[in-house]
């Protein structure tokens, strides 16, 4: 069953960004994390209870590993249930308590990260994107990217990466470095985007990586 949890209520400014992330990750760590890196105030929408490889896969691909499960492909139905439904009934929250969105940020890690880039290909909802340590190794993206432009309305790309995810014998997500400077290059030439290299593999300071993520683009 599907959850949202929103952080950030309590702020003094009556209009806020607002930042969705679907994430397992500590979301009210992430939300410290940010503050405590001088971010300016948000409010940040946790969004979780979904199926990974079901709802955030673009299309379906195969097992990546030999015990692991295939992704079904289904980010289009997912994307469709944010924007008609949970999105409106966040915002009816956060003006309940006479707070105003300013503006709208989606967050994603691993997976998530990549629905955040695919997501802003196909919808106008969103004005800045986070893809920390996104599966950007997953097959076709890069050219998907090359060949369905970012909405218009995203002024702010970051991606990260782990300086160690490619390091191993995967030969699929091995891809992950090449992929993701790619992508970074074709969106460079779009809209303002920024990557960075953190230190360590795909499984070091998640919570860290995207609080990073998020007080990027909200101060710049």
């Amino acid at each position: 069953m599907m959850k949202t949890v929103l952080y950030g209520l309590g702020s003094q400014s009556d209009t806020l960004p607002l930042v969705l992330i679907n994430c397992d990750e500590d979301a009210g760590r992430i939300y410290d994390l940010c503050i405590e890196m001088g971010s300016p105030e948000f409010i940040l929408a946790a969004i979780s209870g979904f199926d990974w490889n079901r709802d955030l896969s673009p299309w379906p691909c195969d097992p990546v590993f030999k015990r692991g499960n295939a992704f079904e492909g289904k980010a289009d139905a997912y994307l469709s249930h944010l924007s008609d439904t949970l999105l409106p009934q966040i915002e009816a929250e956060i003006n309940g308590h006479n707070k105003i969105v300013a503006y709208r940020v989606l967050v994603g890690y691993s997976l998530a990260g990549l629905f955040a880039l695919y997501s802003a290909c196909n919808r106008d909802l969103f004005t800045k994107i986070v893809s920390a340590s996104g599966s950007l190794w997953y097959p076709d993206f890069p050219e998907y990217i090359l060949n369905h432009p970012l909405s218009g309305n995203v002024k702010r790309v970051y991606l990260s990466l782990g300086d160690k995810e490619s390091n191993t014998g995967n030969p699929i997500m091995k891809t992950v470095e090449d992929n993701t400077k790619r992508i970074s290059q074709i969106l460079s030439e779009k809209t303002d985007t920024f990557f960075e290299f953190n230190e360590g593999n795909h499984f070091k300071d998640p919570e860290l990586r995207t609080a990073k993520g998020i007080a990027y683009v909200l101060k710049t």
